[in-house]
């Protein structure tokens, strides 16, 4: 099909078309007219007085042309889809974990659950009873109260991404041993790469320890802006703690606030490093 023929058929379907110098033809206009081309060509209504205009059969096939050199391009994300992936075989590989002997004792494995994409990331020490029951962090009594913990600051549960030192229980709810933090360090590693938070709770005393390597008390590391992998990290009291500690939920709001404030100095940070 000729150029002035082409032109003529765009014409009558209401579609600007150019010939710009040097270029092959620009049809800006025609996408609205690709996503459902037959519908959208029944929809027009030939002009009065033009006998020109050609037929729906004619323009049919015009747009096959048209969709022949302008195709439309995917909408999906690949990128987003190999993320998904990566967060499947994760999991699969720590439901499939013999690392350490926990393996023998656990009902299941409690991976992690949450936003993905969350700007707070919380990590406790490891599942309770519930937990490897349930197959979820921080449920029960301990986890509702956590739940509301955060909704003091504004946030949603499903807004942040809760996750363990460990992914299996240890038996009689003991202290994690070494070796068992060690077999599953890798893991909680990668959570943190693929969610990238702006921000990490350690949640309790022996999360904190473990995660910022130290035995300092816990009293000493409230109340200050660590790092970990370049990332604000700021100790909260254990919500299991404080259901037996009830005096102790003014220290929590403590560092609630504290942690919001960490957090939004580094929103205006961030906001103004974009605005400049």
């Amino acid at each position: 099909m000729d150029n002035a023929t082409r032109l003529q058929y765009l014409e009558a379907m209401g579609i600007d078309a150019w010939l710009p110098r040097h270029q092959p033809v620009v049809i800006p206009r025609a996408a609205v007219y690709l996503e459902n081309p037959v519908e959208n060509v029944e929809r027009l209504e030939q002009p009065e007085g033009r006998q020109d205009v050609p037929s729906k059969q004619t323009v049919s096939s015009v747009i096959e042309t048209v969709n022949a050199e302008f195709p439309r391009h995917s909408v999906s994300s690949p990128s987003s889809h190999a993320n998904d992936q990566i967060w499947r075989d994760l999991q699969h590989e720590v439901s499939l974990c013999q690392a350490c002997s926990l393996c023998k004792t656990r009902t299941q494995t409690v991976f992690g659950v949450g936003n993905k994409q969350a700007s707070w990331m919380l990590i406790g020490e490891a599942p309770g009873q519930n937990e490897d029951l349930q197959g979820e962090p921080f449920v029960g009594k301990a986890g509702q109260l956590l739940t509301e913990m955060l909704r003091a600051i504004s946030l949603k549960r499903e807004e942040v991404y809760i996750a363990n030192m460990l992914k299996c229980r240890p038996p009689n709810n003991r202290d994690p041993q070494t070796e068992e933090v060690a077999a599953c360090k890798n893991f909680l590693q990668q959570q943190i790469e693929l969610i990238q938070p702006k921000i990490i709770l350690a949640v309790g005393r022996i999360a904190a320890q473990n995660l910022l390597d130290t035995q300092q008390p816990l009293a000493k590391l409230r109340g200050v802006q660590h790092q970990l992998h370049n990332i604000p990290l700021i100790v909260i009291h254990h919500p299991a703690y404080l259901l037996r500690s009830l005096l102790e939920k003014a220290k929590a709001w403590s560092d609630l606030q504290f942690a919001l404030s960490v957090y939004q100095k580094l929103e205006k940070l961030n906001h103004v490093e974009t605005v400049t």
